[in-house]
């Protein structure tokens, strides 16, 4: 099968000032944004791209590498986005074709590279493909989704869940079939077995590469195949289950996973895809990798050998539980071990879990102290970072009324898990500004008053501001090349100091963080040692120890 290329489409614009780098990649820090929430700039109290286009100069001033736009295709929107209706287009509410490429222009005009979400496992229930889908069971699309009988006794084919609660599968009537939804119902699952839908999806990548996108940002990028016998999941041990991916109230944790996604017909497709992404230069793609059990193992798979993925994601670091330097180490560690040659993409944050200022820094003596630490300490880990947009504010988690929730996840689990609405709410830009200057309008969530001091012009002149801390760990990161690309070797990971060294070339790094609320002392690294300055730390070296107050850090070059 062929698919026909849209032909409206703009030439590919590299980022004005730099070469293209194929290796750009590592050590990239990327800034999300969420859409919806970011900047509106027509009034309807939804963000749109006009807005993302008027505070790149925000964005470029962090002094990040790329930015990475949540979803925006025409979509009915019942899970925001992530529900796609047709991907060669953008939302009405978010803006137009034009609107786009004007945003990657000036991106790029800034130095900043764009890299969009590219939802490929499922689609919406209203687009084209699903619609002829779903008419009968001989029509050209027939195959395109995963559909299956039901059992003798009508009920559905096995015992899959949906990460969004209830059965994974829905009986169709005209079909009078079952089709497969890992999440909503409304977002019936792709059947990648099929090599025409592999064709299509690589078609819709190929039309954004040639607008000039510099990647792309691939959701639920292991639940693209599932079991071609359908098998039912086994059961999981009560010990080994974890809240990593889905809340502990969701009995979605109840299975082990092993046919319902991750399956191993996924690498060909990931080479598939690769190979499409090497025709253009300097493009790199994440793959977000939902798995609470296997998460770093298939991360490895996903990005070993240069012929898949370049990096990717996992939850270890998106969890509930506090960390400490044994499980840091832990992550780091595995990762390395699993794919010695691999690149890991480390995030704290994102649109789909509690904002770490609540989920972690509230169970801390001093949450301010711990934020700023954390912040230090992610962007010293080796690998890319993503940074979600108000991460760099230290916005809190807000608490968002039932009646003001919009988030699907959150309605169906209420009260016990309260869904994403409250990593959602709208980025404040003006600490007395309407909606804090997000809209002239109504906002589509409500912006927590607790947001308003924190705003980006309350934040924006004071220098020791939690923006401007982040501002100048990012340009500390960039001064050091062994923080970017180098490797990494563990010192100290007992007890409540987390040390380590980067090196790169003839730069060696050492990096100590206090994750305690009471001052610490560790031994000098063996050498020459000489401490560096302008990270906003105040640990420091005093004759043959170093000494790190509560929740603090300390770096020195190491000859």
């Amino acid at each position: 099968m062929t698919t026909t290329i849209r032909t409206d489409k703009a030439p590919y614009r590299a980022p004005i000032g730099q070469e293209p780098d194929r290796e750009w990649w590592r050590g990239a820090v990327i800034y999300q944004v969420y859409p919806r929430s970011f900047r509106d700039t027509s009034g309807d109290g939804i963000g749109d791209l006009r807005g993302i286009a008027e505070k790149l100069p925000y964005i470029a001033s962090l002094g990040v590498d790329a930015v990475w736009i949540s979803p925006f295709f025409p979509s009915p929107m019942k899970d925001f986005g992530y529900d796609v209706s047709d991907y060669y287009g953008v939302d009405e509410m978010f803006g137009t074709l034009q609107d786009f490429d004007h945003l990657v222009t000036e991106a790029h005009r800034l130095g900043i590279r764009v890299m969009i979400d590219l939802v490929l496992s499922h689609t919406s229930d209203q687009h084209p493909w699903f619609i002829e889908s779903r008419k009968s069971r001989d029509n050209p699309k027939a195959d395109w989704y995963v559909w299956a009988e039901a059992k003798p006794d009508g009920t559905p084919p096995n015992n899959w869940l949906s990460v969004f609660g209830g059965s994974a599968w829905t009986w169709d009537t005209r079909r009078r079939q079952y089709y497969l939804h890992n999440f909503l119902t409304s977002q019936p699952d792709l059947n990648f077995h099929n090599p025409d839908v592999q064709d299509a999806v690589l078609d819709v990548a190929r039309f954004w590469l040639e607008r000039g996108v510099d990647g792309f940002r691939l959701d639920a990028v292991n639940f693209c195949f599932c079991d071609k016998e359908l098998r039912d999941n086994p059961p999981l041990l009560p010990e080994m289950r974890n809240a990593k991916v889905t809340p502990a109230v969701n009995p979605y944790n109840y299975q082990d996973h092993v046919y319902d996604k991750n399956r191993p017909e996924n690498i060909g497709f990931l080479r598939r895809l690769r190979a499409l992404m090497e025709e253009y230069p300097a493009i790199a793609a994440i793959g977000e990798v939902g798995e609470a059990q296997r998460g770093l193992e298939l991360v490895a798979e996903y990005t070993s050998g240069g012929d898949k993925l370049h990096k990717c994601y996992a939850f270890e670091f998106l969890s509930p539980d506090l960390l400490s330097p044994g499980s840091i180490a832990s992550i780091i560690g595995e990762f390395e071990k699993a794919a010695p040659e691999g690149w890991a993409c480390w995030a704290f944050s994102n649109h789909d879990v509690v904002r770490p200022a609540t989920r972690w820094a509230a169970q801390t003596a001093d949450s301010e102290r711990y934020l700023r630490l954390m912040a230090g300490l992610l962007l010293s880990l080796r690998g890319s970072v993503c940074l979600y947009q108000g991460e760099e504010l230290g916005l809190t988690e807000a608490d968002i009324a039932f009646e003001d929730l919009q988030d699907p996840y959150g309605i169906q689990f209420w009260p016990d898990f309260k869904g994403r609405d409250g990593c959602r709410t709208p980025m404040v830009w003006e600490k007395n500004g309407h909606a804090g200057g997000f809209t002239e309008g109504n906002p589509w969530l409500p912006v927590p008053r607790e947001h308003l001091p924190l705003a980006v012009d309350a934040q924006e002149h004071v220098l020791g501001s939690m923006l401007n801390h982040y501002r100048r760990l990012l340009a500390f990161r960039r001064s050091h090349p062994a923080l970017v690309r180098g490797d990494i070797a563990f010192l100290q990971t007992t007890g409540p100091v987390l040390s380590f060294v980067r090196r790169h070339g003839n730069e060696t790094i050492f990096c100590a963080f206090n994750l305690s609320e009471k001052e610490q002392f560790i031994a000098r690294p063996e050498g020459h040692v000489e401490p560096l300055d302008h990270h906003g730390f105040s640990g420091f070296l005093h004759q043959d120890r170093i000494e790190l107050p509560a929740y603090d850090a300390f770096f020195a070059r190491i000859s």
